[in-house]
């Protein structure tokens, strides 16, 4: 037993600051959500196994592949469908390989289109598109059975290695409720969108989870992390109703001489892991910075807008920053790794959101807590049960196997005393 507890201490230790990290430490290594389910999508929908929203699922892609999968839903609540996929890290992959995502009903009429690529930096890394069934949709109405259609995308001649190899996808459906009253359904048409004075304060340390279910808290000030090439790091800001996030990130000076395009990458994802927005910046070894566009205040209206930046902050809840260095610093730059800071800040004043006249699934996928607030700001999980989730991430166990441990450990322990205790007894 002390041993165990010795072992996972001693891990822990060993990583700069308390860091949990992944069972498998590859650079381009995703971390799946724990416990999500393994499905196999279907090459046709007659076949396709059933997704229920506020679960999360791991799937394969097949090269050249295109898979389908099932949703029932209500008629008055909006489906979100993230898909996550994730080649291997050595695919050989263009700017315009990807996924494509959609929903479509049982009649084939697909309710929306969503893409993600690779982008500039060539570099094969977590790329997430959102498929959608929105309540109140002229083409997608009522409840009942739909469909998610995973396709792979694949410029012409772009290596036969990529379309070789399956690429890992992560699922994780949400469902949002209809409102319990009516809402104006214009968008916000003013709002602040002047770039506001960077955030200066001194920076601290906090390395970035391996996936969105890792993703480490981070709120208003410096982050500062290092990247080695072909790595991907996620991070969480909590934001309420009313507030308006600003990110930017820069990539520290090295040793060095040449250029690589697309060499670092910032992408802003909404609580459902929908697209908002992104920033990449070339490379020549002297420092560079990048920043995300204005963003509108947390508002339920701006769904109603046409840009994506804006028609994507529409709930409350976690958004994801998401930062990838391009594996091809290696071949220029060397292995690294390379300083990377991450400059925060949060606008506005947080307010009341709308009532939903039912429950989201998962249920707290829009709410924001004074825990998370204070997690954001400190890395540490309110309640102090950090110590524990991060001795069972190092020791790449579950919390149930752990807790067997404990109590095998303490068995062994009193049996083995209990047996020492018998042989001291004298014989009659």
């Amino acid at each position: 037993m002390t041993l165990l507890l010795g072992l996972c201490l001693c891990a822990l230790a060993a990583v700069p600051g308390g860091t949990v990290v992944v069972a498998d430490a590859r650079p381009g290594a995703y971390a799946f959500a724990p416990g999500a389910r393994t499905i196999a999508g279907a090459a046709g929908s007659v076949d396709a196994e059933r997704l229920d929203p506020g679960r999360v699922y791991r799937s394969s892609l097949p090269g050249h592949g295109r898979l389908y999968y099932r949703l029932r839903l209500p008629a008055t609540a909006s489906a979100y469908v993230p898909v996550t996929a994730v080649p291997p890290a050595s695919a050989t992959v263009s700017a315009t390989d990807g996924i494509r995502v959609s929903v479509q009903d049982a009649n084939g009429t697909a309710c929306s289109y969503a893409s993600a690529r690779f982008g500039a930096g060539l570099s094969p890394r977590p790329v997430t598109a959102l498929a959608q069934r929105e309540a109140g949709n002229a083409l997608c109405q009522g409840a009942g059975t739909y469909y998610l259609l995973v396709e792979r995308l694949e410029a012409e001649g772009s290596g036969a290695v990529a379309s070789a190899e399956g690429w890992d996808l992560e699922i994780a459906p949400v469902t949002e409720p209809r409102t319990a009253h009516a809402l104006p359904t214009t968008a916000p048409d003013a709002w602040d969108s002047t770039t506001p004075e960077p955030v200066t304060a001194e920076p601290r340390d906090r390395s970035g989870g391996a996936g969105f279910a890792s993703a480490r808290p981070v709120g208003q000030g410096v982050w500062r992390t290092a990247l080695v090439p072909g790595q991907t790091q996620f991070y969480k800001v909590p934001l309420d109703w009313g507030r308006q996030l600003h990110a930017s990130v820069e990539l520290g000076s090295s040793t060095g001489h040449g250029y690589v395009g697309g060499a670092l990458n910032l992408s802003l994802y909404n609580p459902v892991r929908g697209y908002v927005d992104d920033a990449s910046l070339g490379y020549t070894g002297t420092q560079k910075s990048a920043a995300l566009g204005s963003l509108p205040p947390v508002a339920y209206a701006n769904r109603y807008a046409v840009p994506t930046a804006v028609t994507s902050v529409r709930f409350a809840g976690e958004y994801y920053l998401v930062l990838h260095l391009s594996d091809h610093m290696t071949g220029t730059f060397g292995r690294g790794p390379f300083g990377v800071t991450l400059r925060i800040r949060v606008d506005g004043r947080a307010h009341a959101g709308p009532r939903y006249a039912g429950t989201p699934e998962p249920a707290d996928v829009f709410t924001i807590t004074k825990g998370d607030r204070e997690e954001a700001l400190t890395g540490t999980t309110a309640g102090g049960d950090g110590l524990v989730s991060k001795l069972v991430a190092v020791a790449g166990i579950g919390l149930g196997t752990l807790l067997l441990l404990v109590l095998g450990g303490w068995t062994v322990t009193a049996r083995r005393a209990q047996t020492r205790a018998s042989a001291q007894k004298p014989t009659a």
